[in-house]
């Protein structure tokens, strides 16, 4: 059965709502709900965090009795199971929805078609697969990590019109203008974690935190630097009470006495350097759904050499650093143009002076 225009339209809003929760549902997806009636919307509503209601309870809550016989379009499949709130689903069929419009169904083992089992035996209409591709793309980290087992990795970047990211001597403050480096604020609120390597702490120390300058509500981010040998752990601004910080270090490192930050550790690669894939199968466990992924060349060389970078987010500033300067990424080995990395414009915007690039490989 087609999808009509007013399916669309209530669609594209229910997904408008979602979004709202960006930086403060992790690690549960983004949902927004609309219940309406042909072309006129009765009730609607967004997930705002783990622990409280669904985006269904909500636009329930709103339409009241006019909920009875209307449709409800819903960004993700309605939960069948009792988590720390009841089932969606039932919610629904208590409410008297006579149809059900989904952008997507749920993978998470829990749900994975059981909500639209569920309400099809209650004798309510199920479609689904409206605008999904937004709606993947909106929670494409909390996809990553229930499909792929390990978060969606951004890497960010800022860096001259020619390409470097700092002069020779290190010196990188600033590149990027103001407007730039608000705006990566924003992007940070989002993640569940800030990931950093050893070698940005020691020439940078870096604080990785959220500083937004307004009452805008987000979840603190996780701090998480990889410093295989614990070499950085006396370091001041990333061991401060602004937000939780863990260490990853190597199965063989000895741990000093007394060191009581938490921690995690992970085995080399061939290469004898800490295991990326293992690093972020380990924060998939912990629930994180998006990293971004805040370092110099080396670790951001390594990331994109291991396959593991899902999108780069990079800020090109009108200026010119010379041949000198320190580049975006070490290591990549590319010697022939057959071997250069594809990447797709995704995204071109204007920030402030700046230019920002959302790119993706071509292989993602």
């Amino acid at each position: 059965m087609p999808f009509s225009q007013h399916d669309h339209r209530h669609m594209a809003r229910a997904l408008q709502l979602a979004e709202r929760g960006a930086w403060t549902t992790r690690p549960n997806p983004m949902v927004g709900c609309v219940l309406a009636r042909d072309d006129h919307a009765v009730g609607e509503g967004f997930h705002v965090r783990k622990g409280g209601p669904h985006a269904e309870v909500v636009a329930l809550e709103a339409a009241g009795t006019a909920a009875r016989g209307a449709t409800a379009y819903v960004t993700l499949e309605p939960c069948a199971h009792t988590g720390s709130t009841g089932p969606c689903a039932d919610a629904l069929i208590a409410a008297g929805v006579s149809r059900v419009v989904a952008a997507m169904r749920d993978p998470f083992p829990q749900v994975d078609g059981a909500g639209f089992e569920r309400l099809r035996a209650a004798g309510v209409e199920v479609a689904s697969g409206l605008m999904e591709a937004q709606a993947r793309m909106l929670n494409r980290g909390f996809l990553s990590r229930v499909e792929r087992g390990r978060p969606w990795v951004r890497l960010k970047l800022a860096c001259s019109l020619d390409g470097r990211t700092a002069l020779a001597n290190g010196e990188s403050k600033w590149i990027s203008g103001p407007a730039s480096r608000a705006d990566v604020m924003r992007w940070r609120a989002r993640a569940g974690a800030l990931l950093t390597g050893s070698g940005t702490v020691l020439a940078d120390d870096p604080h990785l935190t959220v500083r937004l300058g307004t009452d805008a509500p987000f979840a603190t981010p996780l701090r998480v630097v990889l410093d295989a040998g614990l070499a950085t752990i006396a370091r001041g601004n990333i061991r401060d009470a602004a937000a939780p910080t863990v260490y990853v270090h190597a199965h063989d490192t000895k741990v000093p006495k007394g060191f009581d930050a938490p921690r995690t550790s992970v085995a080399r690669d061939a290469a004898g350097q800490l295991d990326l894939a293992a690093v972020l199968a380990r924060l998939g466990d912990a629930g994180i759904n998006e990293v971004q992924v805040e370092a110099g060349a080396t670790l951001a060389g390594a990331f994109l050499r291991a396959g593991l970078v899902d999108e780069l987010l990079l800020y090109i500033a009108p200026v010119l650093l010379g041949e000198g300067g320190r580049p975006l990424f070490d290591g990549l080995g590319i010697e022939t143009m057959a071997q250069r990395l594809k990447l797709q414009t995704i995204e071109t915007v204007r920030v402030g002076d700046d230019l920002r690039l959302l790119l993706r490989p071509s292989s993602s």
